[in-house]
């Protein structure tokens, strides 16, 4: 009877922290709304998913989180200032025909695939490579479920070598996935990755903020197929992966 009675009492405990973490959340949503609507009007477009992203991403700290949203408000406006950005203004990213979507993983994630051995440093510069990991996560974001807000990537790095090497890009990419799209990355599954990317992994490292850092995975290569299916059911596996779903070019997507 004792044990019973120590086990409901942990448990209404913790259900109690919960609810108390919920009302604590849902309270500086509330405050934090208040006050980057009162520095920038355009705030009241935005629903309190985006808000609560930013404000997780900073550990719920209210000024270091509405100082990043602001941020991200000034850099879309900036960055894509008709809204969206179309696969006209991609031409050499496009040309390279890296970047697949397809598929969702068993929590309903959209998945998007990445052949690493495909990227170069392209005649648009890092402005273009930019717009497009904008215009990739755009799509990635657009395919979501409702009450979904995460993605996953697969990272194929077969072939890669140091002509595929592009420090600034990866550090571009790092950060706007970090600091405009926080709290999306569900999962990055790296699959054939070669001893010689290491040398690029130590200089990124350092820039990858621990949330990042958790949600990556180094694959075996003896176990590519058998790892991806732990979260992806077969039947949203891309082909070439061993599964049933064949590549689509995010262009197509």
């Amino acid at each position: 009877m004792m044990n019973s009675n120590i086990i409901e009492s942990k448990e209404s405990v913790e259900e109690r922290e919960a609810r108390n973490g919920n009302e604590i959340e849902l309270t500086r949503i509330r405050l934090m709304r208040v006050f980057v609507e009162s520095q920038d009007p355009s705030s009241k477009e935005v629903d309190d998913l985006m808000i609560r992203r930013f404000l997780r991403t900073r550990d719920l700290d209210m000024e270091k989180a509405s100082s990043l949203f602001l941020e991200y408000l000034k850099w879309r406006r900036t960055f894509v200032p008709n809204g969206s950005i179309s696969a006209s203004e991609l031409p050499h990213e496009i040309a390279q025909n890296k970047m697949f979507l397809q598929g969702f993983d068993k929590k309903g994630r959209p998945i998007a695939v990445l052949f690493g051995a495909r990227h170069f440093q392209s005649e648009g510069g890092i402005e273009e490579f930019k717009r497009f990991v904008v215009y990739s996560l755009d799509k990635l974001c657009s395919r979501m479920p409702p009450g979904q807000e995460k993605f996953v990537f697969i990272g194929d790095l077969q072939g890669w070598g140091f002509s595929n090497s592009d420090v600034r890009g990866c550090l571009g990419a790092l950060s706007i996935l970090q600091d405009f799209y926080p709290e999306r990355l569900g999962k990055i599954f790296i699959i054939h990755a070669p001893f010689i990317f290491m040398t690029l992994w130590k200089i990124l490292y350092p820039f990858i903020d621990k949330n990042t850092k958790e949600k990556i995975l180094f694959v075996n290569n003896k176990r590519i197929k058998s790892t991806l299916l732990e979260e992806i059911d077969e039947s949203q596996l891309p082909e070439i992966f061993g599964g049933q779903l064949p590549l689509v070019p995010v262009q197509d997507s």
